[in-house]
């Protein structure tokens, strides 16, 4: 049968609550269960499928599943754990109102009934690739955006942007986003820039009060490659999906692609971004 990864935000006790049902409906039915986090996998299951319980990350595991329970955050984390095995991933929102998750707690064992029984859909979504060039290259995947931003109060970071091996623009500003159109509606849209459908294949760059008078954000074609490389001495710090990846020094400098392996999301008929985006920012019809 198949194996199934719980990704549990284990500060939730309903998450944890309803990471018990949930491994016990799928056991029943003869599929194996695996947890992303230890701690979750022993408050969450008291017997466990034996020994190593708690998934492995080193082993070639065929994940046929991976199941986020809280809100954004653990949806971005399942996403990345489940792109190593290629497994689609399905949200649950134990968080507010959630951009990623396509279904409420009361509805998780229905879900995985229509999902045993193949009545289901996946939704594909950009990801993009970012590179710290150096010896070695470390790559990172992001669904939402990485972040190059000051390294200290009251200062700012000094980058110089290339688009497909041409200098584009210098920015000094407070951050610089690199987004994907579902981190359209995160960061990138706190600091101005504009929603984007999910649907979209595309790469964002959106300043963070830039000190210069050009402030848009740039819209980039799957296609095209961006490079930023700090040029303050002061450096500057990387994040990627709200993960600290450390300090960048002056010369550093990181690449960002669009991935040919999207994130792949389970939904259950077709669902409407735009509807989702009305219930958040409280839009009414006129």
């Amino acid at each position: 049968m198949s194996l199934v990864l719980m990704v549990v935000n284990e500060n939730r006790p309903r998450a944890v609550e309803l990471a018990r049902q949930a491994s016990e409906w799928l056991r029943s039915r003869g599929h194996s269960v695996r947890f992303a986090d230890k701690r979750a996998d022993a408050d969450a299951v008291a017997d466990d499928d034996g020994p190593g319980g708690a998934v492995d990350l080193a082993v070639d595991l065929a994940v046929d599943l991976a199941v986020a329970l809280g809100g954004d955050g653990t949806m971005l984390r399942a996403v990345h754990l489940a792109a190593a095995f290629g497994a689609p991933v399905l949200g649950v929102n134990l968080g507010r109102l959630a951009y990623l998750a396509a279904i409420e707690p009361d509805d998780l064992c229905p879900a995985l009934d229509r999902w045993h029984n193949g009545d289901f859909m996946v939704e594909e979504r950009t990801t993009l690739c970012f590179t710290v060039e150096g010896e070695p290259e470390s790559r990172h995947i992001a669904l939402n955006e990485a972040v190059l931003e000051h390294s200290g109060p009251g200062h700012t970071v000094h980058l110089r942007v290339t688009i497909d091996g041409r200098p584009f623009h210098s920015y000094v500003a407070d951050a610089l986003i690199l987004a994907t159109p579902t981190g359209s509606t995160a960061y990138s849209f706190s600091a101005g820039g504009p929603i984007v459908s999910p649907r979209l294949n595309a790469l964002l760059v959106t300043p963070v009060a830039p000190h210069t008078p050009f402030s848009r954000t740039l819209v980039l074609h799957p296609g095209e490659q961006v490079r930023v490389e700090v040029l303050d001495f002061r450096g500057a710090v990387l994040s990627v999906d709200g993960q600290d990846l450390g300090r960048l020094a002056r010369g550093d400098a990181v690449r960002g692609d669009i991935t040919s392996n999207p994130a792949r999301l389970v939904v259950f008929g077709e669902r409407s971004f735009y509807e989702v985006l009305k219930a958040k920012f409280g839009l009414a019809d006129r």
